[in-house]
């Protein structure tokens, strides 16, 4: 399958929404709609970012993330106060799962994010989303927290684990 990758803008939102809505629930994703919609919204005036997959079909898929300082406690003392990005959500069609778009990706929006001169990139799951931690595997992300959040995670083991980004 032929597709392309490129950078979401305002006009995408509602696609991308539709699509999160409809491919990304499971007993391990914690995807609030209003939160959700908050986020990707955030596209409009550049708080949030996105990465696409589309082919002649339409869209394929998406990771978004956003930059932040909420993961300090897990910094490294030499960057404690360095700006830090969230990998916020990854999400393929189901039509197109397994085929490597989601962690081709992921690579994409690590390197994007290294360009703009952040070193310390952040991603979570649930503890026992297993295909998910094969695609954050993949793009080079390393487990370095579990802990219980059983707001967020209401099914399975009710724990999050916290990954970050680490140089090969």
């Amino acid at each position: 399958m032929q597709w392309q990758q490129r950078a979401a803008n305002a006009a995408d939102i509602e696609a991308l929404l539709a699509l999160i809505l409809e491919h990304g629930p499971n007993p391990w994703n914690h995807l609030p709609p209003a939160e959700v919609t908050a986020h990707l919204q955030g596209i409009a005036d550049g708080s949030s970012h996105a990465l696409l997959a589309e082919d002649e079909h339409g869209l394929l898929g998406f990771v978004s993330h956003v930059r932040t300082q909420r993961f300090r406690q897990q910094q490294p003392a030499s960057r404690a106060d360095a700006e830090q990005a969230y990998i916020c959500e990854a999400v393929t069609h189901r039509d197109a799962a397994g085929q490597g778009i989601g962690s081709a990706l992921l690579r994409q929006v690590v390197a994007d994010i290294q360009a703009a001169g952040i070193v310390d990139i952040y991603i979570d799951r649930h503890e026992q989303n297993a295909a998910s931690a094969g695609m954050m595997r993949k793009a080079g992300f390393v487990e370095i927290a579990t802990f219980a959040d059983p707001e967020r995670r209401p099914n399975g083991s009710r724990r999050t684990t916290l990954c970050r980004w680490q140089a090969p």
